[in-house]
């Protein structure tokens, strides 16, 4: 029996265990990498792809997958970002009136999120189309609505906006804050509230779930739901960090690290399998590698062959595990 908690206990925490490694080999070979500066860095730069993995790894807990993150953060980008800019600048895209309060830009973002991945959710529930295909759909969507919306970047806005993405407080980059904070809201929802617990049931089998008397369908509506609110709220971080939102740039391809961030942690594609600490690993895992091979000078194909590569083999390595344990 001890032995048994002891190999699990590996390999729950083996992604902590390669992320220290990766730590001491990347400040062998580069010892400005270990340096407070370069921390603040790195987790700056990875907050809002942490953010949409927080939204995704409930996607694919529940057995599915949402590749529309980054289309739907571009959206909510360029129309909050719209909202705040100053009445009397002259490249303002809706001209007249006033901009509204940077809180109030942040409800109709997040109320957009909520929304947008509520419709898919449930036409992903109630018309069993596979969620890739209808978060594909999403994808496109979006990021053509963004575009159609304006077609340059959205910009000059309002500095009480940008806070949360470039502000510091005592020097401390306040988008970090808001990282942690998501995290924390993401291990409460997932470990200690009901549906958490149903998204585990209905990930490790529907049918089950369904007899069990838990609501499959509003249960997946809220998970697409929390996952578009994730990717809103990434969204409007990188308008406020980059002082702009570009409707064919903000967010680009943002998916595939979040989609990866989540699987390296630890998140099983066939459902039901799940922990956030080993999400927020993941994050900090691939924040390393991008950091790493920006510091040693790698281009960025190289960079995304071995992302890619990392995605490839850690599915690999779950689909193993899954086929043992059957």
């Amino acid at each position: 029996m001890a032995k048994f908690k002891n190999n699990k206990f590996i390999q729950d925490n083996l992604i902590w265990g390669i992320l220290i490694v990766m730590i001491i080999i990347v400040s062998i070979a580069n010892p400005s990498f270990f340096s407070i500066n370069n921390a603040l860095t790195l987790l700056s730069g990875e907050a809002c792809k942490g953010i949409m993995a927080f939204g995704v790894m409930f996607a694919i807990l529940s057995r599915g997958i949402d590749i529309g993150v980054s289309s739907t953060s571009a959206f909510v980008a360029v129309v909050t970002a719209s909202l705040v800019q100053p009445a009397d600048y002259a490249n303002r895209l809706l001209a007249g009136g006033s901009p509204l309060p940077a809180g109030v830009a942040w409800i109709v973002g997040l109320l957009m999120g909520a929304v947008l991945g509520g419709v898919i959710g449930a036409v992903i529930a109630y018309t069993k189309i596979p969620p890739f295909i209808a978060t594909l759909g999403v994808q496109l969507i979006c990021r053509a609505a963004a575009k159609l919306y304006t077609q340059k970047p959205v910009s000059n806005l309002a500095g009480s906006f940008r806070f949360l993405g470039s502000g510091k407080i005592a020097g401390f980059p306040v988008i970090i804050i808001v990282f942690f904070i998501m995290y924390a809201i993401t291990a409460f929802l997932l470990t200690q509230t009901r549906w958490g617990a149903n998204v585990y049931a209905v990930g490790g089998n529907d049918q089950a779930a369904r007899v069990a008397g838990i609501n499959v369908e509003k249960t997946l509506i809220l998970v697409y739901a929390w996952s578009s609110t994730c990717a809103a709220i990434a969204g409007m971080l990188l308008a406020g960090r980059s002082g702009s939102a570009d409707p064919a740039n903000t967010g680009l391809m943002y998916e595939t690290d979040a989609i990866a961030a989540a699987t390296v942690g630890g998140t099983s594609h066939s459902g039901g399998i799940a922990r956030i600490s080993g999400v927020l690993a993941g994050i900090l895992v691939l924040g390393v590698v991008n950091n790493a091979l920006v510091m040693l000078k790698v281009d960025d194909n190289t960079t995304n062959i071995v992302k890619g590569l990392i995605i490839i083999v850690s599915v690999a390595m779950d689909m193993r595990k899954n086929a043992k344990k059957a």
